[in-house]
């Protein structure tokens, strides 16, 4: 037994243990990196006075020694430290750890800084053994309810300290089977159901269990007990589906996780006792309302896990008006006092209410954003909080397609609706039916969408459910695991849906009243909005800020979902100082783009003008030329082609600016491979099929990505980017003609020294004064550079010389910088990220501290040259959020990006501004 010691911490000496209990704490909300989330806000909730069972929490720094020390701990923790925060909790509740008569019981629970749901370990009814749990029973006058605890308590010991899981991906848990063994023997569904006898009899099941499986004995000393709990509550920070979920959620290895240990108080004493969890408002839709779960005589895992399908909150309003008054008003007290909506776990013991864990919910994006909006409204929150509040990748998940709703309707009359669930996570999803995390990756990996289906989700399924369209689950309710972590990762959720049944055995889903059989890899549609399930394919449509914005088919007026969105890019706007461009090559992209608020051209790749049609055999047939005669006959009818490109693309962009990017790829891109396709090439152009052959052959390279690419073949064949200027500036000078005023940005790709730049800007200079002579129109156009190889980042002062303006083609200043092929690295990044080389994909998002360093000293070199040089990004990384936060702080003038990519990139910007 831990003996508490009166010994003080001594000067200088570290502290590790923070204690709260009734009115008072050591810590604070605002201590959440030492104390992890959930001990900070336990330390909060007791300092305002709410009801909290006493405890303390363990801070992250022990989990660094643990890492640190071959997983020890620091000297005279269990000693001094946790003996006297233990006997603090004794003296509060007049309860002995370990004491046969009047047994104190403990939770042990992890608690990183930001939360991760259900991703590390805790252990409930800690102290119990066959001598505490007589005394226990004899205390509560209630030996069933001191066997249940105890029964929960091997289970859950079993499972995380000893290790006893299943051994495949097909099978249940092994306390499961033996717990549903048992039911089946007695003809009974419901855990409530087992006698004292019954649980006894399950107890000693357990512990055979997991003597035959693990060899290893249950500990009978409740102190082993404990230093076995909390070693595994630090291990915990490292099993795999904690892993993965740092990296879908860049979160940090060396965070660590707290270790917080509390009191038990229990909701398994009968009919008069609870637990639940609830949120302040609904995290799928944002709604002003009290929303979550609770079930009677039970434990907090049954509602989280899913065991059982819980009661709807409101329930509880009739069956005990006091204990929901009591807790309506600390949802009250919980928005006002952190400004936000929160998540709650709580206990009713006898009657009597406990709150055991407040954080900042997870949300969708759709109740992100009107959660913000409404607070704004509220007064609790301003309109730079509410933008801060708010990832810029949920906006995503507003921008999904939804089910037709005459398709669903057809597929309802085929009688293919199989069940209807809870609407856990909203949106349509369709995909092929997987039963595990395991076969969910591999189908993943085969470019098959996935519906992964489970009797109820664990923290174990995270890799599964992150490559899944949508989560479907037998058991479980709103708050449950699957529910949880789907909202969080905007997936599609349909949870409870009773009336399904699966065998993970045989791999099948069948449905109550229903011959029909579904197998893995059959195709299934969930909708998260509604809660049905349909067997099959359900075509979509676009969702309501589409229909809005791109289609026209649903007035604004109509379409709260829009308002609530074009409220937050109004909010956005007037924070951010990036200009948002877009990556157009054509008039109905560059339209789209306008629609999401894009207010520019950073991009057009103009070799994508020449694919389809026409287009591609004149291209062909200049390629393919046997002299400069030839090429000049085949570019001249490309001409006309490409000045209607250009001029579309203006007439979309109005008076916003368009950067063109002169051709770039190697030739042979645009040449056939196949037989067939050679063969009808020649035939169009009129030569030979060897002599079509021969020159593909010519034009081979060993490394295209740095060979006849870019202002290279612009200098060896200046006839090329003579016809794209003309092109370009006869547009121009048609739409001055028409009363619109353009200024075309002319943008030389892959220069690497000045003279490529001076050299190409005289051909672009010579062209334009030709066509405006010509037409008697006076055009002004800017002649800048791409910057994607690194010898020009380098040497950005000379350039910036000849140059109006600088573009980051940072997909092959990243290729070049790192030495790594974009198209191979698939091969490798993956294992790279799982190692840590790199925390994401540098194709995603910029490698700050190489390509990012590159490109500010371009920054600084240009602009030491030129101060008032423009500068923007147009590579893909130009709509990823870290990378716009990075152009902010670098001093660019704008990111472009994809035109879906829009709206992230005014939220981001505006984040970006407001941070920096």
């Amino acid at each position: 037994m831990f003996e508490p010691e009166s010994t003080k911490t001594s000067p200088g000496e570290k502290r590790y243990i923070y204690s709260f209990a009734g009115g008072c704490a050591d810590g604070d909300a605002s201590m959440k990196n030492l104390l992890g989330g959930k001990g900070a806000n336990l330390a909060e909730m007791a300092i305002i006075g709410l009801p909290v069972p006493p405890g303390f929490t363990i801070s992250t720094a022990v989990c660094t020694w643990f890492y640190d020390h071959q997983k020890t701990f620091p000297e005279n923790l269990f000693e001094r430290d946790i003996p006297k925060a233990l006997g603090n909790i004794e003296g509060v509740l007049g309860k002995r750890f370990g004491d046969p008569e009047n047994p104190l019981l403990l939770s042990v629970r992890s608690g990183a800084r930001t939360s991760m749901p259900g991703m590390m370990d805790t252990i409930l009814n800690l102290g119990l053994n066959t001598d505490t749990v007589e005394g226990l029973a004899r205390k509560s006058g209630n030996p069933r309810f001191a066997w249940d605890c105890y029964r929960r308590f091997v289970q859950m010991y079993g499972d995380v300290v000893l290790d006893l899981k299943p051994s495949d991906k097909k099978q249940i848990d092994p306390f499961e089977a033996i717990l549903e063994a048992k039911k089946h023997e007695l003809g009974i569904k419901l855990d409530t159901g087992f006698s004292v006898e019954d649980l006894k009899d399950l107890v000693s099941r357990y512990k055979v269990a997991i003597l035959e499986k693990t060899g290893r004995t249950f500990p009978e000393d409740p102190c082993e007990q404990l230093l076995g709990a909390i070693g595994a509550v630090f291990n915990s920070w490292n099993n795999e589906r904690a892993i993965v979920y740092r990296r879908l959620n860049h979160i940090p290895d060396y965070w660590g996780t707290a270790c917080n240990i509390q009191a038990m108080v229990f909701g398994n004493m009968g009919s008069d006792s609870g637990t639940g969890v609830a949120f302040t408002r609904d995290a799928a839709n944002g709604d002003n309302i009290f929303y979550g779960e609770f079930l009677m005589n039970a434990q907090g895992e049954d509602v989280v896990a899913g065991i059982r399908t819980p009661l709807k909150i409101e329930q509880l309003k009739q069956d005990n008006p006091k204990i929901y008054a009591q807790l309506d008003d600390i949802r009250s007290i919980l928005e006002k006092h952190y400004r936000d909506m929160m998540d709650i776990e709580f206990t009713i013991e006898s009657n009597r209410l406990f709150m055991l864990q407040c954080r900042v919910g997870k949300r969708t994006g759709m109740a992100a954003i009107k959660i913000a909006v409404d607070m704004v409204k509220e007064g609790l929150i301003d309109e730079n909080e509410a933008i801060m509040r708010i990832e810029p990748e949920q906006l995503n998940q507003l921008l999904r397609p939804v089910f037709d709703l005459k398709e669903k309707q057809v597929a309802i009359g085929e009688g293919r609706l199989l069940a209807t669930g809870l609407n856990a996570g909203p949106g349509a999803a369709t995909g092929r039916i997987c039963f595990n995390a395991a076969d969910a990756a591999d189908v993943f990996k085969q470019g098959e969408a996935v519906i992964l289906v489970r009797i109820e989700t664990s923290p174990e399924d995270i890799r599964g459910m992150a490559v899944s369209e949508g989560v479907l689950t037998e058991r479980g309710g709103m708050t449950s695991h699957a529910a949880l972590v789907a909202r969080q990762m905007g997936k599609v959720c349909v949870v409870g849906c009773g009336a399904l049944s699966i065998d993970y055995q045989k791999g099948e889903l069948r449905v109550e009243g229903n011959d029909l059989v579904l197998r893995d890899g059959d195709y299934l549609s969930i909708d998260g909005t509604t809660g049905e399930v349909i067997a099959g394919k359900v075509p979509t449509r676009n969702p309501e800020i589409i229909e809005v914005l791109i289609d026209k088919t649903l007035k604004p007026e109509d379409a709260p979902i829009w308002a609530l969105y074009n409220q937050l890019m109004e909010w956005a706007d007037r924070c951010r100082k990036l200009s948002i461009r877009t990556n157009a090559d054509q008039p109905d992209q560059a339209e789209n783009a306008i629609s999401f608020g894009a207010e520019g051209i950073g991009l057009c790749r103009t070799e994508h003008m020449f694919f389809g049609g026409d287009k591609i055999d004149a291209m062909r047939e200049m390629i393919l030329a046997d002299d400069i005669e030839g090429r000049k006959a085949a570019l001249d009818k490309l001409l006309p082609v490409q000045r209607e490109d250009f001029y579309g693309l203006f007439k979309a962009m109005g008076s916003r600016p368009v950067t063109i990017r002169l051709l770039d790829p190697p030739l042979h891109e645009f040449l056939p491979h196949t037989v067939s396709e050679i063969e009808a090439l020649a035939g169009k152009i009129g030569k030979s099929v060897e002599a079509v052959t021969a020159r593909i052959d010519d034009l081979h390279e060993c490394n295209p990505m740095l060979g006849l690419r870019g202002c290279r073949l612009g200098i060896l064949h200046p006839e090329i980017p003579a016809m794209q200027v003309r092109a370009i500036i006869e547009a121009a000078c048609r739409m001055k003609h028409e009363g619109h005023e353009v200024v075309p940005e002319i943008m030389v790709p892959l220069v690497s020294t000045v003279k490529e730049l001076e050299v190409t800007s005289e051909i672009i200079h010579k062209t334009a004064r030709d066509v405006i002579a010509a037409q008697g129109i006076d055009i002004r156009y800017l002649v800048g550079t791409m910057i994607e190889v690194p010898r020009a980042a380098l040497t950005s002062a000379a350039i910036a010389r000849a140059a109006d303006f600088f573009s980051y083609g940072t997909n092959d200043l990243t290729q070049m910088g790192l030495g790594m092929s974009r198209d191979d690295s698939g091969q490798f990044l993956p294992a790279y990220q799982q190692q840590e080389i790199f925390d994401c994909s540098p194709f995603e998002s910029i490698d700050i501290d190489g390509v990012g360093r590159m490109l500010d000293i371009s920054v600084q070199e240009g602009r030491s040259v030129k101060p008032d040089l423009k500068l923007g990004i147009c590579g893909e990384q130009g709509g990823d959020p870290a990378t716009i936060e990075f152009c902010h702080k670098t001093g660019l003038n704008y990111v472009s990006c994809s035109p879906f990519r829009v709206p992230i990139a005014r939220l981001a910007a505006a984040r970006a501004a407001l941070q920096c």
